[in-house]
């Protein structure tokens, strides 16, 4: 079970007090319409020319951005991937994962995961703090080497951002070639009537880094100072 509340109906009655302010009506049919026919004729800004082969053209760029990437041929093969990197770094066998990849074999691999979103606070004494968060991805953009990552309460945004190691499992499929063509399929998938918008939609671009203490850049100020990508070719 995840610990992360459902903030739907929370978001529902903050949506409905500013609709009241402003006394507006809840949208309706011809509100959805009208912003689907905007998204359908507004242009689209430059695009890159066509990549001869995503995944090459993401990882070139991950790694660019201080990622590391590995492939491995289908996703139950991913958590052997994860074991040797988790191994060859010296940082062990324990890791929080996103409960939504709790089906993978985790324990065949010698891992001891933790469903749950990741505990890091030691000014409040949390302890041992989890510093391996693994997570899998909505997309990533072969363009910039970024990946998409959406909340919600089975892929906590938390297991990215707090531990000091993000790992990404996704599959080759998923690779994109644009920022755009992200949006379009979170649109397709998330978007109308039936489905939800994620509460949050953060995109990772290699390891948290700043250059503000005399312009030199560290890794790891403001979140993970490693990301590491196992990509399944199946």
């Amino acid at each position: 079970m995840s610990t992360e509340p459902d903030t739907t109906r929370a978001r529902d009655a903050i949506f409905q007090r500013i609709r009241s302010a402003q006394k507006r009506a809840a949208p309706g049919e011809a509100d959805r319409a009208a912003a689907e026919d905007y998204l359908q004729r507004h242009p689209a800004g430059p695009q890159p020319a066509p990549y001869a082969d995503l995944l090459v053209q993401f990882r070139a760029m991950a790694e660019r951005m201080a990622s590391t990437v590995d492939t491995v041929a289908t996703l139950n093969d991913a958590p052997r991937a994860v074991a040797l990197y988790l191994a060859a770094q010296g940082l062990g066998n324990q890791a929080v994962a996103w409960p939504a990849l709790r089906e993978l074999p985790w324990a065949g691999a010698g891992l001891q995961i933790a469903f749950r979103a990741p505990q890091r606070d030691e000014s409040q004494g949390v302890q041992p703090a989890d510093t391996v968060g693994i997570t899998g991805a909505f997309a990533a953009i072969a363009e910039t080497g970024t990946l998409v990552l959406l909340s919600a309460p089975d892929t906590p945004a938390s297991t990215h951002l707090l531990p000091e190691t993000h790992v990404a499992v996704l599959r080759a499929a998923d690779v994109v070639a644009t920022m755009e063509d992200v949006f379009a399929r979170l649109r397709s998938e998330c978007g109308g009537v039936a489905a939800m918008m994620p509460r949050a939609l953060n995109m990772v671009s290699g390891p948290s880094r700043t250059g503000d203490i005399e312009q030199t850049i560290v890794l790891g100020a403001h979140g993970p100072y490693r990301v590491h990508v196992v990509v399944a070719l199946a």
